[in-house]
């Protein structure tokens, strides 16, 4: 009997985990519109620093041509219910690389470590696709290419101008035309990158993306129709019509006097 009295006080004391938890948005960086990309639940916001979300670019702009484009941030600290986060990299869609690889040709991979000016480590791994297959010789030649321009692209670059040459592909059309002298390449993309170390103290953020694309407004028929502009030659409301220019009313009557001297030369007939 005893047992079961105390059973029973262990059952009441025990507490619901989901109830004491709140919901709370996770919002990208600054550079990406600060948009919020996902929701997470935890009963302590102190939980929540270190996790990761994940967002296409077509989230984050709006731009469909985008979608195989995958960024990742991490969340740094808690407002509120607003967590914010930085970028730890990005990375394609397995769908879109499988549709650009295909047989008799060669797909060059690199992995290279590159420092930005603003002290961010960044690894990125480029892909180039060859248009028929290369040989050894040619590969390594586009890899010490590749690793040329992109180390010096992160020397002369913030880690934000970085990441937004990386996602928008200058940075890889920067690497076609200076490897396309040594085999013909078909396509040069950024397939990853990640962000290995971040420097200590602030880094300032600036805004390289475009807004998301916003669907326009829906205007009332009565608006449109007040807010049209008055048709070329029509007469406002409240104002009298124009009289016809000159060469109008000489036209006129060229054309009444035909008609006149039509109608007599038909009585002198008859």
């Amino acid at each position: 009997m005893a047992k079961a009295q105390v059973a029973r006080k262990v059952v009441a004391k025990a507490k619901d985990k989901w109830k004491a938890k709140q919901w709370y948005s996770i919002q990208s960086p600054r550079m990406f519109n600060a948009v919020p990309v996902a929701e997470t639940l935890a009963d302590d916001p102190d939980h929540l620093v270190g996790r990761v979300a994940e967002a296409t670019m077509q989230d984050l702009t709006g731009d469909i041509s985008k979608m195989h484009i995958k960024c990742y941030f991490k969340v740094t600290g808690v407002t509120g219910t607003s967590c914010q986060t930085r970028f730890v990299g990005h990375e394609l869609t397995n769908d879109y690389i499988r549709r650009l690889t295909r047989r008799k040709h060669s797909k060059i991979d690199g992995v290279y470590d590159v420092v930005t000016k603003d002290g961010f480590t960044v690894r990125v791994k480029p892909m180039a696709v060859t248009e028929k297959r290369a040989q050894s010789q040619q590969e390594s030649k586009i890899r010490h290419v590749s690793q040329e321009v992109v180390t010096k692209a992160g020397q002369q670059m913030t880690m934000a101008e970085f990441v937004r040459d990386v996602i928008n592909g200058e940075l890889s059309q920067a690497i076609y035309k200076a490897c396309k002298p040594i085999y013909p390449l078909k396509r040069v993309e950024m397939r990853k990158s990640e962000v290995l170390a971040v420097p200590q103290g602030d880094v300032e953020e600036l805004l390289m993306f475009n807004q998301p694309k916003e669907a326009p407004a829906e205007v009332p028929v009565e608006e449109a129709v007040a807010g049209e502009p008055a048709a070329e030659g029509a007469p406002a409301e409240g104002e009298a019509p124009a009289e016809a220019t000159p060469e109008l009313a000489e036209e006129e009557r060229l054309d009444t006097a035909g008609s006149d001297g039509a109608a007599k030369s038909e009585e002198e007939q008859l």
